[in-house]
């Protein structure tokens, strides 16, 4: 696991990452053509292995590889939102009746959760912190 940037706590507005999911054996190919896309190197790259997936950022993308097994319970949430801290969120969305698909919890970045907002949208709110030994 390797990110550029493992502390979100920071960001001044959130960062809206666009989903993309490829095959298992892909993502370095997709890494390649999104970074000469929008011209900017990946800035993450970790495996999910609760989930069987493996993850990289580039610029605007959150890019996901897996089976199609693997990736199946992931493909009805629309985007993911990387936050300074999930846990506002959490409350205010909870506050607005929205409905908790996967509860708050560590990740492999820090912590987070995907919400169904009322209009039925599902997003993945996450926020970055650096792991024990420094990433």
């Amino acid at each position: 696991m390797w990110r550029l940037r493992n502390d979100s706590s920071g960001l001044a507005e959130p960062r809206v990452l666009i989903r993309v999911f490829v095959p298992p054996g892909e993502l370095d190919k997709s890494i390649d053509f999104y970074e000469r896309l929008q011209g900017t190197a990946a800035d993450a790259r970790f495996a999910f292995a609760a989930a069987g997936l493996e993850l990289a950022t580039v610029g605007a993308f959150l890019i996901i590889a897996g089976d199609d097994a693997a990736i199946r319970p992931f493909r009805a949430t629309v985007g993911t939102l990387l936050v300074d801290d999930v846990r506002p969120y959490y409350e205010r969305l909870v506050a607005e009746g929205a409905e908790i698909v996967f509860p708050l919890q560590d990740v492999p970045t820090g912590a987070g959760f995907n919400a169904r907002h009322p209009d039925g949208t599902v997003v993945e709110y996450v926020h970055h912190r650096p792991s024990p030994d420094g990433r």
